[in-house]
């Protein structure tokens, strides 16, 4: 390790732009002779094509390796700015560390700065300070330590503590973990959980998940800082009171199985997961091979790699969250929130950076990283602790994927046809990617009944078996099989006896959904004759498909957005126009509304650069960036409006606040419509905010029609983050206070002769949907799942009970009592 001399370090620049930054860290090394003058234009350039910015108000600009020539040796040298300067947009810079480095001795300070990411309290002094030699030790005196769970502790350093019983009889798994550590990391106090003789960081949840704190367990929780009395205060009643156990009840199949077959080749005995009978063909899954190099040369840039694919992956996730909650409800979603926390975990970030500072590529770096904290997992004497291992590589070879972004095996299964699928295992994310059309049902060799994997597979409605052991990876593939997931019984190359038996029970399990099913492509009238319109909200080409094929009426939102996510720049004009287009191919004149893109608050897109965001759901989003971002706007509508000149197209702008931003997006639209030659298409708007509730009665002069998004102007409406793990549970659209919003909306719009639309979760509910229906909305755009199910809720009401029953609920004052209500 080389010394980083005083005559390195320059004090109170007040540089005001990241060249002029640069070129005067540059100048402090050329002066100690670290380097040529023409390197800092390498330093430069390499700017234009990577972040140097590694967070916390650091930089670590350095220049490229075809340049190594104009470095006569390695060094390092350390401008302090205090009153910052913009690095990018959204990113201050405090302290920018120029490299110079002809080898690997600069690794050890990068490894330094690493530790230095977490401790705003640190650099806030080193950017204030007059003294050279504490900005130096700071910076190259701190020696990296172990992480928290394996380091020694010190419990007289913590000044508050409280004792805990784990409530419930699996302990702290992954959904009550996460709500632990949510809560836990709105303190500033250091947090730690202590169970026998282990410890964690109360704030990360794959520490919390490897002490195995069974249902039953007593815990300390201690806590350091100035907050830690209202932090161990605050937790003890988390755990005391508002964890809930919410685990699956245990599998009962809603009738007796009394057959037993009469001549198989073999079974296979599992263990049940999800109940109903599949009969079809066996096809194993493939998995894919991810490829990468194990070492790399640039940690900066490897640092860059991770973070830009943590990033990606939380957006995935988020976008697989609001699905499977939308599909099957908050609690089976919940996992999907764990792995976003599991993505937001400091020990396991910290651990990967501290392997990248070794030299590792940041995909080898990462997988070491999550892969030791699988393993830790797997060694709990605790079944279903153990299997959260199982979550931690789904969401671990989630990011590794977006690192790589290359495969070895692009064989990876998806059937043209209806099968069984037989796998070694499958990832809660594996499985909410399934579509039940095409996989009948699934079998895995490892796994349990209270895995993700199953509590997924049952909110789906896929039968399935697990734990079937080794043997079942030796069946013959293509080989006629019956699946019962009652009984957890596999039967390899049945009788056609057998085969008929199983089909009868398989028609009595199903009988109600075939009846919804086959009556999905019948009009949604009340028994009185009251005509509502369902419609499916949808993201994609093969979604619209769907869509059609189960019985929706039309498309009542087009999340746009799914052509601007995962992907590097934005989409071309020309990718927009045919995507829409093959929907509207897709619908054959069924009518179809796009949602311009809608992206900020718990969705974002690296490539547009938009600044970080303290409260991103109040911030710069929906309509609001696309007026910031008026050229990307503008193409998108340049290719809707192309697109309308081939079906019943209408545009919806969301989360609309205020009626200066509707007037402006209808200018553009009107603008862009005259440029391309289109004829008007209907115009509508969101109703997400209490804002605009307020002033229906003016938006409704203006568009054609409302669509209530029901999440959010539920969050909005309760200020309650609908992502937020311990409040989305209460984030509820059946709300009293939401509901009236709703009927506000719905007279505005009755009044100026338009209709009230609703796309939000509550309207693929049963008892919502029949409210929603009294309360005067004309369609509801449910997930395509739920088509059939809700057209026949509305088939077996009278509309003049679905008016009582609203009317009742508007009188309701808690969600709950309005959940009691029975129609």
């Amino acid at each position: 390790m080389f010394n980083i001399l005083p005559e390195n370090v320059g004090l109170a620049s007040q540089v005001t732009s990241k060249t002029a930054a640069i070129a005067a860290v540059g100048k402090l090394l050329t002066d100690s002779g670290f380097i040529e003058e023409r390197y800092i234009e390498s330093m430069l350039e390499r700017e234009t094509i990577a972040n140097t910015y590694i967070g916390n108000g650091i930089a670590i600009p350095h220049g490229l390796p075809k340049n190594r020539d104009a470095i006569n040796k390695t060094g390092i040298s350390v401008l302090q700015v205090p009153n910052g300067v913009e690095w990018n947009p959204g990113e201050t810079v405090k302290i920018v560390v120029g490299i110079a480095a002809m080898s690997e001795e600069h690794i050890e300070v990068l490894q330094h700065l690493t530790y230095l990411l977490d401790d705003v309290e640190a650099v806030n002094t080193i950017s204030a300070t007059n003294d050279k030699n504490l900005i130096i030790e700071k910076i190259s005196g701190i020696k990296p330590t172990a992480t928290e769970a394996e380091s020694p502790i010190n419990l007289n350093e913590f000044s508050d503590f409280v004792d805990c019983i784990v409530p419930g009889h699996v302990g702290l798994h992954a959904r009550p973990a996460t709500y632990f550590v949510d809560t836990a990391k709105n303190f500033k106090s250091k947090i730690v959980v202590i169970f026998g003789d282990k410890h964690a960081n109360g704030k990360s949840l794959a520490a919390l998940l490897k002490l195995g704190a069974k249902g039953g367990s007593a815990i300390k929780i201690y806590a350091a800082g100035d907050d830690a009395k209202a932090a161990v205060d605050r937790l003890k009643k988390l755990i005391d009171t508002e964890l809930e156990e919410d685990e699956e009840p245990e599998i009962v199949s809603s009738v007796n199985i009394t057959w037993n077959p009469v001549a198989v080749e073999t079974s296979i005995k599992g263990l049940p997961a999800s109940q109903g009978i599949a009969i079809g063909k066996i096809k194993f899954l493939k998995k894919e091979k991810i490829v990468f190099e194990k070492s790399a040369k640039d940690p900066a840039a490897e640092e860059g790699k991770l973070k830009n694919a943590i990033a990606e992956a939380v957006i995935e996730l988020k976008e697989l969250y609001e699905d499977i909650r939308e599909r099957t409800g908050e609690s089976k979603a919940a996992i999907f929130r764990a792995h976003i926390e599991f993505l937001e975990d400091p020990d396991l970030i910290n651990n990967a950076h501290h392997h990248i500072l070794k030299g590792l590529s940041a995909a080898f770096a990462w997988e070491k990283a999550f892969e030791e904290n699988a393993s830790s997992l797997e060694q709990l004497n605790n079944q279903t602790l153990a299997e959260r291992a199982t979550d931690m590589r789904d969401v671990g070879k989630r990011v590794l994927r977006l690192i790589a972004g290359k495969k070895v095996d692009e064989s990876t299964f998806i059937p043209e046809s209806p099968v069984i699928l037989l796998a070694e295992d499958l990832t809660p994310s594996d499985t909410a990617s399934l579509d039940p059309n095409l996989v009948l049902g699934f079998c895995t060799a490892t796994g349990g009944p209270t895995s993700h994997t199953a509590i997924t597979a049952r909110s789906l409605g896929i039968p399935a078996i697990v734990g079937c052991g080794p043997a079942l990876m030796h069946a013959q593939e293509d080989a006629n099989v019956i699946l019962d997931g009652s009984n957890g019984n596999l039967y390899i190359k049945p009788s056609m006896s057998d085969i008929s038996a199983a089909e009868e029970i398989k028609k009595t399990l199903q009988q109600k959904m075939n009846i919804q099913y086959e009556e999905r492509f019948k009009p949604a009238f009340t028994t009185d004759d009251h005509r509502m319109e369902i419609t499916a909200n949808i993201g994609n080409v093969a979604d619209a498909e769907n869509a059609v094929n189960n019985g929706a009426e039309g498309i009542g939102l087009i999340r746009s957005e799914f052509l601007f996510l995962e992907r590097e720049t934005a989409p071309t004009e020309e990718e927009q126009y045919v995507a829409y287009s093959n929907i509207s191919k897709t619908m054959n004149g069924l009518p179809l509304i796009i949602r311009t893109l809608d992206i900020g608050g718990d969705k974002n897109v690296p490539y547009l650069k938009m600044p970080k965001e303290d409260n991103a759901f109040l911030g710069v989003r929906g309509i609001r960036l696309c007026l910031m971002k008026e050229d990307i706007f503008r193409t998108q509508l340049r290719a809707i409006y192309r697109a309308s000149k081939k079906g019943t197209i209408s545009i919806m702008f969301p989360m609309i606040a205020t009626l200066e931003e509707l007037q402006q997006a209808k200018a553009i639209a009107e603008d862009v419509r005259k440029e391309v030659g289109a004829n008007p298409v209907d115009i509508g708007m969101m109703i997400e905010v209490p804002s605009a509730v307020m002033l229906a009665d003016e938006f409704a002069q203006e568009v054609d029609f409302f669509s209530i998004g029901t999440n959010d102007l539920t969050q909005y409406t309760l200020a309650m983050d609908r992502l937020h793990p311990a409040l989305a549970k209460n984030a509820d659209g059946l709300h009293p206070a939401v509901l009236r919003m709703i009927e506000k909306t719905v007279a505005a719009s009755l009044k100026a002769g338009i209709w009230t639309g609703v796309c939000g979760g509550i309207a693929g509910e049963p008892l919502g949907a029949a409210i929603l229906t009294g309360l005067g909305v004309r369609e509801l755009s449910v997930s395509v799942p739920s088509v059939s199910a809700i057209k026949a809720k509305i088939r077996n009401i009278a509309y003049s009970e679905a008016i009582t029953i609203a009317q009742q609920a508007l009188q309701c004052t808690t969600a709950a009592e309005v959940r009691r209500l029975k129609i």
